[in-house]
């Protein structure tokens, strides 16, 4: 803020007092000398604008306080307060007010985060109260902490823990029913039909999945793939081993691995000799090992809780796709989790698949934009340095940027690719198929021929807005000439306003 008269509050003013650089909060605070309390959004963020009965003091505690308040729990930032302070004024804050609901959320996250044990007794009486505010955040099965009588229902543990706030947006979302949409939506079509649209989107969103990173997959690769799209929701594929076979299954056996990456992976493109462009960089092979258990974990423990599929999914992809494991498939195996947990949590129906690569396919600017919710501030802050083979060493500490991710971008822009999907990709295919099928009984209507020739012909007339070009009219050459007005004006009919 370029306006000097306002003070900083909360985690701004922390991070100003100990020059810590984390991943940046959702919201900064001030103190106006004068005026009514204000929001500014702007992009990514939103400034709060409070007038001075909420100003809170300048110690410590009373900073740490009002962010609990008021700017919600940020895990990055307190772990990274909390290595910067003594300890004895932590136990200061807590002395203070033992009692009060964010002195002892404050106690129990500097311990949860640090590890260490603070040289205070347990509390033995008083109510418990909730680490996150359900109303403000999605919430895991609380788990009680006696000492601090505290209810633990963070996401994640203390090896990986994101958190996704209740915004509007995603309010807005769960109140659509998407998933009863769906299954209401599919009721009017013919179960002939479904099961041909199912065969053909399950490649569709493999060849997708596989386009968004600029590979063309040989048959068997795409059938290796189909193969597992049609398992997921089916098995347990959260665990280390599973994984590993997921990956081998997917990649060039070249490159598949028999374990997570042990050394430093990278994305980026190379722009000459000894130039390269470096769209994100993945967490330190030192760190990785410790960052995997807890994202399967987290990732566990939001499947068995009562959390809306496309959240669970959302951090459970992204979050994987962030930890970058394996040397390949990195990308493919992240999209391949969306449809596993809304599989898993009952949110696609039964033998169906949502082609969500094929909707992030069509809008890839938008899913760049959201791999750079992360990889852009990330890049900010991360220091490299990369030799004549393109071999990176990561220089900064950076574990606590990939552990404690504020998800609820992702969750929202994945609602918004999973909505595209239902009422794009997958009607556009059902659609579609209603259309083709009137085409094909009309041209039946008129010659009586072989399937074969009957697609071949549809294909083709499509491909020529609705005509067969001349140079394929020899392929039909039994056909006379009125007899083909006739069809193109069926393929016609059929193509006038509709998605074929």
């Amino acid at each position: 803020m370029a306006d000097k008269r306002l003070k900083t509050v909360g985690y701004g003013a922390l991070l100003e007092r100990y020059r810590l650089n984390p991943l940046p909060n959702w919201c900064v605070s001030y103190i106006a000398p004068q005026g009514d309390r204000k929001s500014v959004v702007a992009q990514d963020l939103t400034t709060e604008i409070y007038p001075t009965r909420y100003d809170p003091g300048d110690s410590l505690g009373d900073h740490l306080e009002f962010a609990l308040k008021y700017e919600g729990v940020n895990l990055e930032i307190l772990k990274a307060v909390f290595q910067a302070v003594e300890a004895k004024d932590v136990v200061a804050f807590v002395h203070d007010k033992p009692s009060g609901k964010y002195v002892r959320m404050g106690w129990f996250l500097y311990e949860f985060l640090t590890g260490r044990c603070l040289d205070l007794p347990d509390l033995n009486q008083g109510n418990y109260i909730d680490l996150l505010d359900p109303d403000r955040y999605y919430t895991a099965t609380s788990a009680r902490s006696q000492r601090h009588r505290v209810n633990n229902n963070l996401l994640g543990n203390a090896l990986f823990c994101p958190v996704v706030r209740r915004t509007e947006a995603l309010r807005e979302y769960e109140s659509q029913t998407l998933d009863k949409k769906t299954q209401e939506l599919l009721h009017h079509y013919p179960e002939d039909l479904l099961r041909r649209a199912v065969s053909y989107l399950y490649t569709k969103e493999t060849r997708s999945s596989f386009e968004i990173e600029h590979v063309e997959p040989s048959a068997q690769r795409t059938a290796r793939f189909v193969s597992l799209l049609r398992r997921a929701g089916k098995e347990d594929h959260l665990n280390k081993p599973a994984l590993v076979a997921l990956q081998r299954a997917i990649v060039d056996e070249r490159f598949a691995g028999h374990d997570y990456r042990d050394f430093q992976n990278y994305v980026g493109e190379s722009v000459g000799v000894n130039r390269e462009i470096v769209h994100y960089v993945a967490p330190k092979p030192g760190d990785l090992s410790e960052l995997m258990e807890g994202w399967l974990q987290c990732s566990r423990g939001m499947l068995d809780a009562d959390i809306p599929p496309v959240v669970t999914a959302a951090v459970v992809a992204f979050g994987f796709v962030f930890l970058h494991p394996f040397e390949d498939g990195n990308g493919r195996l992240h999209r391949f989790l969306i449809h596993h947990i809304l599989a898993r949590k009952g949110f696609t129906p039964a033998g169906i698949v949502f082609p969500v690569s094929a909707a992030m396919l069509r809008q890839m600017d938008k899913y760049d934009e959201t791999l750079e919710f992360f990889s852009r501030p990330l890049l900010e802050r991360v220091e490299y340095r990369l030799n004549p083979n393109g071999e990176m060493t990561v220089l900064t500490e950076s574990a606590a940027f990939y552990r404690y991710l504020d998800m609820t971008r992702f969750a929202e822009r994945l609602f918004e690719f999973v909505e595209a999907t239902i009422g794009g990709e997958l009607v556009g295919e059902l659609d579609f198929l209603v259309h083709y099928d009137a085409i094909k009984r009309g041209l039946q209507e008129i010659v009586d021929m072989p399937d074969r020739k009957l697609d071949l012909f549809i294909r083709l007339c499509i491909q020529n807005r609705g005509r067969l070009a001349k140079g394929k009219r020899e392929q039909f050459a039994r056909i006379n000439d009125r007899e083909l007005a006739a069809m193109e004006g069926v393929v016609q009919a059929q193509m006038d306003g509709n998605r074929i």
